[in-house]
Parts: structure tokens; sequence; C-alpha cells
């Protein structure tokens, strides 16, 4: 039986309520099932996630007779997913992280509390392991032609040495994935154990991302022409394209993409998470005046993809609104060989 189930059963009282509260940890996970709870007054209390599929507001019952709000679900065991509540008192309407979770996720945009399924592990390769030694981060400023000037940030790999030539791995939204995604701490255990080898990674930002991301052959220009030359000067690199990789998500993976598509060549290697990678196949798409470009882009690399890389990791949540579009370039990016 649920613990939310044993409650029930139970005298509606304000003890009964308090004890449920003080023995247990929320969200209460129960194999498949968990069970999310609100504690205060409102007129309604609802749970707003991004699982696609699902509607995004699921409603919380009121235990009769108390002000506890409950929410029963099923999760797949090995699920993470991150979420907010949407507090209701009347007409007004408030987003808050769940005051009984002490477990949240900080992104660009700000916080959400997060829940594990019975089975989840965090990848131990993402923790501060003591054994590992840090690389360092440096500042470098790029002079540009196709974009300006930009600052960016190197990572160098412990016990880095100028007498080496090391592979490259460029980043989008670079001070993203050091800031939220501990971009430094797992470069620092994957060379560590050996899993990748020592490299030079440049981390960079956009002056405007939905702009510069979206497909923009100025970005590309500015990566190839500006970027890498430059880096190539003040870095030991290795300069070859089987030892090059750009990555990034969401828009940064439209930027990955496009720039080995307009450079064929260039880059060896791509890492894709969670690519914005619209389309259409008949008619206008929906998604607003930003997306224009994208989906310009993806029409053209999906009538004319070319080899834009010898090698591509491609990767998207199951229950992202964007996995349609990330399956369906995996055949494509497959029969480019």
């Amino acid at each position: 039986m649920r613990a939310i189930d044993t409650l029930k059963q139970q005298p509606p009282t304000r003890a009964a309520v308090e004890a449920f509260l003080q023995s247990h940890t929320f969200p209460i996970v129960e194999d498949r099932t968990v069970t999310f709870a609100y504690h205060g007054e409102a007129t309604a209390v609802q749970l707003v996630h991004w699982i696609h599929g699902l509607e995004s507001a699921q409603p919380f019952e009121r235990l009769p007779g108390t002000d506890l709000w409950y929410l029963s679900m099923d999760l797949p065991r090995a699920s993470r997913v991150e979420y907010k509540l949407a507090i209701s008192h009347g007409p007004h309407r408030q987003l808050v992280r769940d005051p009984l979770n002490p477990n949240f996720a900080r992104d660009p945009f700000g916080a959400n509390s997060v829940v594990h399924g019975a089975d989840y592990q965090v990848p131990d390769w993402t923790r501060p392991d003591e054994e590992a030694r840090r690389g360092e981060v440096h500042p470098m400023r790029i002079t540009g032609q196709a974009l300006g000037d930009r600052d960016v940030r190197i990572y160098v790999p412990a016990r880095f040495r100028r007498t080496r030539r090391y592979p490259l791995l460029i980043v989008h939204d670079g001070s993203d994935y050091l800031e939220f995604a501990g971009l430094q701490t797992v470069l620092d255990n994957l060379i560590h154990r050996l899993e990748v080898p020592p490299l030079i990674t440049v981390l960079t930002d956009a002056g405007d991302r939905m702009r510069e991301y979206a497909a923009d052959p100025r970005h590309a220009d500015f990566l190839v022409r500006d970027l890498l030359p430059q880096v190539e000067s003040a870095w030991p690199v290795v300069r070859e394209p089987a030892a090059r990789c750009v990555m990034g998500a969401s828009f940064g993976a439209v930027a990955a993409l496009s720039t080995a598509w307009r450079y064929p060549g260039v880059f060896g290697r791509l890492l894709l998470q969670s690519g914005s990678f619209a389309f259409t196949d008949i008619g206008r798409h929906d998604l607003g005046p930003h997306w224009d470009p994208v989906v310009e882009f993806v029409n053209q690399f999906r009538r004319a993809p070319g080899r834009p890389a010898d090698k591509v990791f491609l990767s998207c949540g199951c229950y992202e609104g964007l996995v349609y579009y990330n399956r369906s370039m995996v055949p494509l990016l497959q029969d480019t060989g």
C-alpha cells in the first residue's frame, strides 16, 4: 500500500498530517510510483514539468479536511525529472520549487526541483574526484572578422605540456556548461580515468545566441576562419580533422552541425545534445520567427546532408519535446557514413 493511502485511512487531523510529513522524504518514491506533496493553503496545486507526451500541468488532490495536497504518478525507474509546483490562490498563480524537496538543479533560467526514479544513479564521473588532478581554465581574446572580437576560455588538462599536442574540443555555450553542467569536473574525471585523452577545450559563448546559433553562416565563419586558426597558433593542438570535435546543446547543437556542414572536412567529430533540429515535410512550422533559419537549414541538410563529420554522437532525452526531430536525424547521419 502506498504511503499516501495509509494516511488517507486515518482521521484527517493536523497531528496525522504532521506525522506523515515528518516520517517521509519528498517526493515519496515507491517502486514506479512517485507521490508529490504540498502542505499549505491554496485553491489549486499543480505539478509543472517538461515531459513530452504528458499534460504539462498535472493537478494535485487535496486530502479532505486538511491542507495537504498530493499527486501520485508513474515514473520509469531510471528517470530523472525536473519540475516546479504551480500554487494558485484564487486568480493568482505562482511557480515555485517544491518546498518539501531539497534537491534542485540550476540552469541559465533559474532552478527546478529534481526527483529521481527508484533506480536512477547520478553518474560518478560527474562528481568531484579527489584523485583526479584539476585542469586549468585560461582567458583568450579572439580577434574576429565574421562576428567581431570575442572572449573565450581555454581549458587545459592537468600535466599540460607545451611540448605535446592535444586534441581540440570546441564547446558552444561554454560558460553554461562550466557553471551548470560541471564540465571542468567531467573533463578532469574522464581524463584521469583514461576514458578520453588529455585534450584542450575552447569554451565559447554567443553575443546573440538565438540568432548566431540558428545556423548563421557568420558563426560558422567565426569558428573556422577566426577562432580555429588563432587557437591553433596559441595552443599546441593536433591540426587534423580527426582530432577536432565541436559540440553543443539545443541551438548550440544546430550551430555545431551547421558549421561542420558548411565546412566539411574541418571537424572529424560532432557531439550533439538535444539538438533543436526542427524541420518541415510540408507546410510551415509553428515555432516562432527565431526558428525560421533553423528550419531552413535543417530542411537543406535533410535534402543534402553531405558528410559533416566522420563520427557523430547524438543524444536526446526520450521524454523531451525535441526527441522526434533528433530521432529523425539518426538515419540521415548513418547514411552519410
